[in-house]
């Protein structure tokens, strides 16, 4: 949980991100390309889930609205059809959380593999101080 609130922390700290309309703005570490490079793959990756599930979240926006609309017309044909309507805004909720968990996993490797590059530019760092040393 650390980790990945390490994580979230790092990424807001990208003050000129293209999502708030300015520049990449990467972390300055040894290997700013690799580094911008999961800064991007993250943000993509974000808002790629965020766009889907906004787009179910708004097909289950106007479900409702039918249902609402057919409850209330109280005839038998609309009430029949709310059946198919719930049904369908059931499982728009089930690929809203597939979509939220799949975020998670993607996210973790980003987080993951972002340790990996920053443990081994630190160690790169730490043998060339060394080497300069002796």
């Amino acid at each position: 949980m650390d980790d990945t609130l390490q994580a979230l922390k790092e990424l807001s700290n990208l003050s000129h991100h293209p999502l708030n309309g300015g520049e990449f703005n990467c972390l300055n570490d040894v290997d700013g390309e690799e580094e911008e490079e999961y800064d991007i793959e993250a943000w993509e990756t974000i808002t790629k889930c965020f766009r889907e599930v906004q787009s179910v979240l708004d097909q289950n926006r106007a479900l409702i609205q039918q249902v609402n609309e057919n409850h209330q017309s109280k005839l038998r044909d609309n009430l029949v059809k709310n059946v198919a309507l719930i049904r369908d805004i059931n499982s728009n909720i089930s690929k809203v959380s597939r979509l939220y968990s799949d975020l998670s996993v993607d996210f973790c490797n980003i987080v993951h593999r972002r340790r990996e590059l920053a443990l081994f530019e630190s160690k790169n760092r730490d043998d060339n101080v060394d080497t300069a040393e002796s």
